[in-house]
């Protein structure tokens, strides 16, 4: 039994805009119904490219309908340029967090979003010459790619969690294995200044005041800060944060991966219990 959120299960019993926009403006369908998820989003946009209505249709679990239900309502309002910027991690945090192994549904979204954008747009919005590595699932390099790139993904397993790929024969794993050694390979060697320990330090306290602390304060919780020992960052949950049982996935999927992006990618966050 997955351990889902209340926001999960809302979405999922009371999922809002079911459908498909009459004379959509964008429209996308993604997965397979063969291979277990599947997905149809449409939207409309007015004159100024904003996006005024999206609905979807859905064939999967409760983390398929109430990530796509999620993300109908984060698109409204947004230019396209704007929804485009979504990712699968801000859905997932719309949502409370998810299991690891149900993180591919968000990325369904994401990919359903990006293609409805591209059929409107009439041009590809990803780079052109991806591969299928896993024939099961059709799941490319690129997107593989990009799943680690932005989810910090580092074995195969928790790419199969993230895309579905190698979920199926598995003769796809020694592929994605080779992939996720040269991403994490780039990654290091990416130019990145050194921090000295106060600068990191600030970074971590502005960027937990900036890019954190809100999006948690919306939902009643909170987070402090208690210590930073090398790249551990030692933090303590507050408000309804203290109490939820996904707090755990929050702290890695949403609070850790902030950090890593914004500030090093080699900083780990632990919690620090009362």
């Amino acid at each position: 039994m997955w351990d889902y959120t209340d926001k999960v299960r809302d979405h999922f019993l009371n999922p809002r805009n079911i459908g498909e926009v009459e004379n959509p403006d964008g429209s996308a369908e993604v997965g397979s119904i063969a291979c277990g998820d599947a997905l149809k989003f449409t939207f409309k946009v007015d004159e100024n490219k904003r996006i005024t209505d999206a609905k979807f249709k859905t064939f999967g679990c409760a983390s398929a309908i109430a990530s796509s239900s999620a993300l109908t309502e984060m698109v409204k309002g947004k230019t396209v340029d704007e929804a485009l910027k979504i990712t699968n991690q801000d859905i997932a945090e719309y949502l409370g967090g998810l299991p690891q192994e149900k993180m591919h549904c968000s990325v369904m979204g994401k990919e359903a979003l990006e293609k409805a954008i591209e059929n409107y747009r009439g041009v590809p919005v990803l780079e052109p010459g991806a591969q299928i590595v896993c024939e099961c699932f059709g799941v490319t390099d690129r997107d593989i790619e990009r799943a680690i790139q932005e989810n910090n993904l580092t074995t195969v397993e928790e790419v199969t969690n993230y895309t579905k790929a190698g979920g199926g024969c598995g003769n796809c794993h020694d592929i994605i294995g080779e992939i996720i050694e040269r991403v994490r390979a780039e990654v290091r060697t990416s130019v990145r200044p050194q921090l000295s320990n106060i600068k990191k330090i600030k970074m971590i306290e502005e960027t937990l005041e900036r890019e954190i602390r809100p999006s948690l304060k919306n939902d009643g919780g909170d987070i402090e800060l208690i210590d930073v020992v090398g790249n551990r960052v030692l933090v303590a949950t507050r408000g309804a944060c203290a109490v939820c049982k996904a707090s755990d996935i929050t702290l890695k999927q949403f609070v850790e991966a902030k950090l890593r992006d914004l500030v090093s990618p080699d900083l780990v966050i632990e919690e620090v219990v009362p």
